[in-house]
């Protein structure tokens, strides 16, 4: 269940400064505020209409922040059945109607049928090595619109990423024990 201290806030959009509470789950750990504001700055002129998938959704932070930012859909993808679970009743407490959450494994998921998105955020368990796979698994299955925008979370040491050929990264930062990217995949 989720602790006291389980909280995250909304950066901004039409729900701003609300707060959701997430399980306390291994491994869990929502993208920080800080470093949210400054991923949806990079955003901006893409996230309003954006289709969006949050692979590894956890808490949906990042998926959250994009429907209170204007996207017209996301597609929450996680396989912990508690997140899932607080997933849904948060976006319920939003009465969020475009958004659909699906409890599977990201990789065995992104091996079904696919619809390309514009937006996908990319945050997977740290120790788990799973970027890169599911980097080629998005390019090869047609999951990604042209011009999509990605965006990859990875531990702070991570310093290089194979990324598939016609992927650009245009950003990157770190912020605490986090490194993290926006690229932006080329026709």
């Amino acid at each position: 269940m989720a602790g006291p201290g389980n909280q995250l806030r909304i950066i901004g959009g039409c729900w701003r400064s609300r707060r959701l509470h997430f399980p306390e789950v291994e491994g869990l750990r929502p993208t920080p505020d800080r470093v949210r504001e400054t991923l949806f700055n990079w955003l901006a002129p893409s996230i309003e209409g954006a289709r969006c998938l949050d692979l590894f959704a956890g808490s949906g932070a990042l998926g959250i922040e994009a429907l209170s930012r204007g996207a017209a859909e996301v597609v929450f993808v996680e396989r912990q059945p508690l997140a899932v679970r607080q997933l849904r009743q948060n976006l319920a407490q939003l009465g969020q109607a475009s958004a659909q959450v699906i409890q599977a494994d990201a990789l065995v998921w992104l091996g079904g049928p696919s619809q390309p998105f514009d937006v996908v955020f990319l945050d997977p368990p740290f120790d788990a090595n799973l970027l890169v796979p599911v980097c080629a698994a998005l390019e090869r299955g047609g999951w990604l619109a042209d011009g999509a925008r990605i965006y990859l979370e990875a531990a702070r040491d991570v310093r290089t990423l194979e990324l598939p050929e016609n992927w650009q990264l245009t950003r990157e930062k770190t912020a605490g024990r986090v490194s993290y990217r926006l690229a932006v995949r080329n026709a």
